[in-house]
């Protein structure tokens, strides 16, 4: 799985941040081409999420992600490549990689 963190402290040009989404068209393009991406979704903003929590049999809700940081997940992809080499390449060719961080994790072995 390919989870994506956009650096907001990045400076982007007007004409940069215009460039973005032609640019992860033409990945998903690419990606869904050759058949390593599965799936994927950008998500709503952080501060839209809701996080719960059971403690004590009690439920907790609380709008917000779960963690308060600078950086937070701002989508994700399925992947279905044959090894780490071919998924750090797919996430090297990602727009976002140019100004913020993607996170490769694998499913765990059930």
């Amino acid at each position: 799985m390919l989870f994506i963190y956009p650096d907001l402290s990045v400076e982007l040009s007007p004409e940069q941040r215009a460039q973005i989404p032609a640019a992860v068209g033409a990945w998903i393009e690419e990606m869904d081409g050759r058949g390593v991406r599965l799936q994927g979704h950008v998500l709503k903003p952080a501060g839209e999420a809701t996080t719960v929590r059971v403690r004590n049999r009690q439920l907790s809700r609380e709008t917000g992600p779960v963690a308060d940081a600078d950086v937070q997940v701002s989508g994700f992809n399925i992947l279905e490549c044959a090894g780490l080499d071919e998924a750090v390449e797919v996430a090297a060719k990602h727009p976002v990689a140019a100004f913020g961080t993607l996170e490769l994790r694998a499913f765990a072995d059930s």
